[in-house]
C-alpha cells in the first residue's frame, strides 16, 4: 500500500511539473514544446542531483509500464479522418514506418552512446 502511494504522489508530481512547464513555455516564446522542454530540465535536475532519482523513479516506472494506453485516445482521432486516410492513407503510412524507424534507430544509438559512457565512468 504504501509503494502505490508513493507512486501516486510521483505521479501527481510529475503532471504537476509537466502543467507547470507547460504553461510558463509560452511565455519564453521557445518553439519547442513544454513537454521537450520538461524532460530536458528534468533530466538536468537528477544529473545535478537536485532531484534523486528514488523522488521520481515508482511513479516514473508505472508511467512507462502503462505508456500504451496514453495512445489509445490518439487511435481513437485518427478515426475522424477516414476521407484523409482513404486518399493520402499510403503516404501517410510511410511517413508513420520512416518516422517509427527514425525514432526505433535513434533511441538505440543514444542508448548505446550512453551505455559506453556508463561504462568507462565505471571502470
Amino acid at each position: 500500500m504504501k509503494k502505490i502511494t508513493l507512486g501516486l504522489l510521483q505521479v501527481a508530481g510529475l503532471t504537476a511539473f509537466s502543467m507547470l512547464i507547460n504553461t510558463l513555455t509560452p511565455m519564453l516564446h521557445i518553439p519547442i514544446p513544454g513537454s521537450i522542454i520538461g524532460m530536458i530540465i528534468l533530466f538536468l535536475l537528477l544529473e545535478s542531483g537536485t532531484v534523486r532519482l528514488n523522488w521520481v523513479e515508482v511513479g516514473a516506472s508505472w508511467l512507462l509500464a502503462e505508456l500504451l494506453l496514453f495512445f489509445i485516445p490518439s487511435a481513437v482521432g485518427v478515426m475522424k479522418y477516414s476521407r484523409l486516410l482513404e486518399a493520402d492513407g499510403l503516404q501517410v503510412l510511410a511517413v508513420v514506418l520512416v518516422g517509427t524507424f527514425a525514432v526505433m534507430a535513434g533511441s538505440g544509438l543514444l542508448t548505446g552512446a550512453i551505455y559506453k559512457v556508463k561504462e568507462r565512468r565505471d571502470s
